[in-house]
Order: structure tokens, then C-alpha cells, then sequence
């Protein structure tokens, strides 16, 4: 795994530690070992203190999740182009999950994975993109025997049915689906046609009704129409086509 296409110069795994994205971030800021960041692979048995967008917390009891953090070089790549990471991301753990377990999940805007029935999907996973030039940290949080503890709404893969999931499988197609990602958003310094319409063929979001919650406090409702190349979500109010690069997206039935 390590080496592979993008290269994923260094795997470690800790049994314990509070926040992968953390620790990673911490590396990236320390004179000796910021370099260490791009390509490496941060793994942990047991997360303390996960958090996911707005800090909100992302955690469960040990070896019931996939906690997870990748450094990524973010060089010569233009920041406008920074925004498709956790999509790619997004991308790539549905394509695994499928790959290794047979569900279908499905992608919210901006960092979501759901699955389930469409009336009761529950949150997969979460991604949390944080920049730590010149690399940006991606943290990945995946319920497999779990959801974690005092998230309304999560799901795990065994709720939904897998029983024996090998994590080790899964970690293995998810930095492999990765990988591939990357190593193609690089190269074309953005969203490529195959990520893009993959993720329109995964979103849950583009053509639903949402009220997308912003910072600051107001809201704006309409239907998501598509996703701009900056990984922006495009909402139609029916008085004005809006670009939104941050909020919260809720789906209304």
C-alpha cells in the first residue's frame, strides 16, 4: 500500500489517540517533521476525541470504526481546486464500502456519507478536510460495528446488515480508491470528468429540495441544481442561482 500510485510514504497505527487530524496537523507544524505530512497514513484503534465539521464530535468504542487521517500535497495544484478534496474523498469511500461490503451509500453535501433506506438513511462516515500547507490533512470517520456515540441520525455497517467486515479490507480499498482519486485530481489540478460525474452519480443531494444552513446564521432554500469546479454546491431559490462554499445542507422531504 505504501508507495502506491500517489505514494503513501508512511502507514502508521496507534492503538489510542484523541484526533488523527489532530495529530497530523501537529506533525505539519513541528520544524522537523512537517515534511512527513504529504503521503502519510494515520490510523488509530481508538479515537477519543474525533470531530468532525464545527468540532462537532465523531467518536465510539475502540476497533467499532475506521478513524483515519492522509496527508495530501496540495502543491502546484491551485487552491480554488482545494474544495474537491473532501469530494474525492466522499467518492472514494462510497466506491469501497461497495467494493468490500456490497452497500450502496449515497454523498450529502459537503462531507456526508449516508446509506439505508431512503426514508431512514443514517450518516456512514464523515470527512474532515483541514489545511496544513503544503499539504491538506483528510480525516475520515467510518462506522463499521458502531455508530458513535451522541450523533442522531448515524448508522454503521453492521446496522445495516454487514456482520463480518474486515476492517483491514476496508482501510485497504479506501486508500486505494483514494489514491486512484488523487492521483487524477492532481493531474488535471482539479475535479477530472470522471470525478465529477461520479459524484453527481453518488450525490443525494444535487436535485433534492434543501435548506442550506450558512455561516453567520442565514439560510437559503431551493434545489441543488449541480456541484461548480470549485466543489461548490449551485442551489436554485427560484429568484437567483446561488453558490454556497460552506454551510450546512439539510434535505427536505
Amino acid at each position: 500500500m505504501v508507495g502506491a500510485g500517489l505514494g503513501w510514504t508512511r502507514l502508521d497505527v496507534v492503538e489510542r489517540t484523541a484526533s488523527t487530524n489532530a495529530d497530523l496537523l501537529a506533525r505539519a507544524a513541528s520544524p522537523d517533521r512537517g515534511a512527513d505530512v504529504a503521503g502519510a497514513v494515520l490510523i488509530a484503534e481508538h479515537q477519543t476525541a474525533g470531530r468532525g465539521r464545527h468540532g462537532r464530535g465523531w467518536s465510539a468504542g475502540p476497533r467499532t470504526q475506521i478513524t483515519m487521517s492522509v496527508g495530501v500535497s496540495v502543491v502546484d495544484v491551485p487552491v480554488a481546486a482545494w474544495g474537491w478534496l473532501s469530494l474525492a474523498t466522499g467518492v472514494a469511500v462510497v466506491d469501497a464500502v461497495a467494493a468490500v461490503t456490497g452497500i450502496r451509500a449515497g454523498l450529502k453535501w459537503p462531507n456526508d456519507v449516508l446509506a439505508g433506506p431512503p426514508e431512514s438513511r443514517g450518516k456512514l462516515a464523515g470527512i474532515l478536510a483541514e489545511v496544513a500547507r503544503p499539504a491538506v490533512v483528510i480525516g475520515v470517520g467510518l462506522n463499521v460495528a458502531r455508530a458513535p456515540d451522541g450523533v442522531e441520525g448515524a448508522t454503521s455497517l453492521r446496522g445495516l446488515g454487514a456482520a463480518e467486515v474486515d476492517r483491514g479490507d476496508l482501510v485497504r480499498a479506501l486508500l486505494t480508491e483514494l489514491d486512484r482519486r488523487i492521483v487524477a485530481w492532481r493531474a488535471a489540478r482539479g475535479a477530472d470528468a470522471a470525478l465529477a460525474a461520479d459524484y453527481r452519480a453518488h450525490s443525494l443531494t444535487i436535485g433534492t429540495r434543501v435548506r442550506a444552513q450558512l455561516p453567520g446564521g442565514g439560510e437559503l432554500v431551493g434545489t441543488a441544481t449541480g456541484i461548480d469546479d470549485q466543489g461548490r454546491l449551485c442551489l436554485d431559490t427560484g429568484h437567483q442561482t446561488a453558490v454556497i462554499s460552506a454551510g450546512d445542507v439539510v434535505h427536505l422531504r
